[in-house]
């Protein structure tokens, strides 16, 4: 049995769950969130909780045990807490900002990046140069935050672009002096 698939999802007290053929609806104070059921994949909800079966052992319903549960755990952990990501941007006059539903990028580019908001998604900007996404759905989340940094990936020789601010950047040595 698959170890993280067999592990139940504590639900809080916020947030209720609708088992449907084929999906399981979350719902919370931050959100609405719906994560497909694959066929072969049981769901059960139980006092506190929601426990995840499956009706055979072949391979590709192992995987769609362990999947499942995860895509189910994060839909619960995204309507009632949410997600964050972070964004750091290195280099001289490199900045941020945002206006209404639409984020702007200011990157050494002779025009300005610009990014139109999604649903869902809400993008701050401190000091000019943090930039936070926060949302109910991690893969959005996830999504925004790689498509900003994007726009400048951080070079190895001196670290100019946009980073996470948890990631590390391994730096090259410049051009040796004779």
């Amino acid at each position: 049995m698959s170890r993280i698939g067999k592990m139940p999802v504590l639900l809080p007290k916020n947030v209720t769950v609708t088992i449907r053929p084929g999906a399981v609806e979350v719902k919370g104070p931050k959100g609405v969130l719906s994560t497909p059921l694959p066929r072969g994949i049981t769901c059960v909800q139980e006092e506190g909780g929601i426990r995840l079966g499956r009706e055979s052992d072949a391979q590709q319903q192992r995987a769609f045990h362990g999947l499942t549960r995860s895509l189910l755990a994060n839909a619960v952990k995204g309507v009632s807490e949410g997600f964050k990501r972070e964004l750091d941007i290195v280099g001289v006059g490199y900045k941020a900002a945002v206006e209404g539903r639409k984020a702007t990028f200011s990157l050494g580019y002779s025009h300005i990046k610009e990014l139109a908001i999604p649903e869902g998604i809400e993008i701050t900007v401190e000091k000019n140069t943090h930039v936070v996404v926060t949302g109910y759905d991690r893969q959005a989340v996830g999504q925004v935050a790689a498509q900003i940094r994007s726009f400048k990936k951080p070079e190895p020789y001196k670290g100019k672009g946009i980073k996470y601010s948890d990631e590390h950047i391994i730096r090259k040595a410049g051009k040796a002096a004779k």
